[in-house]
């Protein structure tokens, strides 16, 4: 009975000893599931999702645009190239988007080219006050524009730029050199300042070191201040209503607002087609250089 008893006993014993593991298993793939993948996927969702209904709706004819009751709103029944057609060719999209093209680049340019001197020589020459001083140049980026604009458009208008690009390209650095500065600032911390004494020492000034041994090791930092610099320039949108008048000279943002939109009849279509191929540079641009921007994000705030 004893011996019978045992041998009963042992298959119960290498059941429960091999449960455990898979019950463990599955327990850390539901966790991971719940906790990594479940949000992933919702996030995507909400981020993912402006950008499906701006595509659904550049090629959804008018007559599902406003017949929800017998079309799918999610989905395009009989795509259409109407309202691309009527955004290239019936008005000065073309010219929109060139200018604000200009526009960013001119002032992405010119804020890395001020913020770079500026980060340069707060990290750096070490000045007395430069750490107050790096300090002071943030806080000028958290002032809202909506206050600047207003003391702005009287230099705009005395210097004689009111409605034309320059306008844009100079007044867009007061909010991109501050943050600029700050982010450089923190990514030449991480380089090392020996590598600058032993080419003063070896005779280098100030440029020569800034030129051929900063910079290179810094062209993580400089891609994604000019990725910061790029996109705000392009979705701005205050300063451009408000110093820019003429149809022709209107930035994408604005245009598509002020031109699209005839009283109370809001062109849906080639609002949505203007939106998407307006955002679509950015999303490209952006997607090469992430690796860079995040990298040079870690830099900056690690000290």
């Amino acid at each position: 009975m004893t011996e019978a008893a045992a041998v009963s006993t042992e298959p119960k014993a290498t059941n429960s000893s091999s449960a455990q593991p898979e019950t463990m298993a599955w327990d850390s793939k539901s966790r991971r599931f719940v906790l990594l993948y479940l949000p992933m996927f919702c996030f995507l969702i909400i981020l993912l999702f402006p950008f499906y209904w701006m595509t659904i709706t550049a090629f959804k004819p008018n007559a599902e645009l406003y017949n929800f009751a017998e079309h799918n709103p999610f989905w395009i029944t009989s795509a259409t190239l109407d309202h691309i057609r009527l955004l290239l060719f019936e008005t000065a999209y073309p010219r929109w988007l060139m200018t604000t093209m200009l526009v960013a680049v001119c002032s992405t340019v010119l804020s890395l080219f001020a913020s770079t001197l500026a980060a340069y020589a707060i990290q750096r020459l070490r000045f007395q006050g430069s750490q107050y001083v790096g300090l002071a140049i943030y806080l000028a980026y958290l002032v809202p524009p909506s206050i600047l604009f207003i003391p702005l458009a009287t230099m705009v208008f005395q210097l004689g730029l009111f409605d034309t690009p320059f306008a844009l390209i100079l007044t867009y650095p007061t909010f991109l050199i501050p943050f600029c500065t700050w982010l450089l600032i923190g990514y030449f911390k991480s380089i090392p300042f020996e590598l600058e004494e032993c080419a003063l020492i070896d005779g280098a000034t100030r440029v020569q070191i800034l030129w051929q041994i900063t910079l290179p090791l810094a062209v993580p930092g400089l891609i994604s201040a000019g990725i910061f610099s790029f996109t705000l320039s392009w979705n701005e949108f205050i300063y451009a209503l408000a110093f820019i008048q003429s149809s022709e000279n209107k930035t994408v943002p604005v245009a598509i607002l002020t031109e699209l939109v005839t009283g109370d009849v809001y062109q849906w279509g080639a609002l949505m087609a203007g939106s998407l191929l307006g955002s679509l540079p950015v999303a490209i641009f952006y997607s090469f250089f992430v690796d860079y921007y995040v990298s040079s994000l870690t830099g900056a705030v690690k000290e």
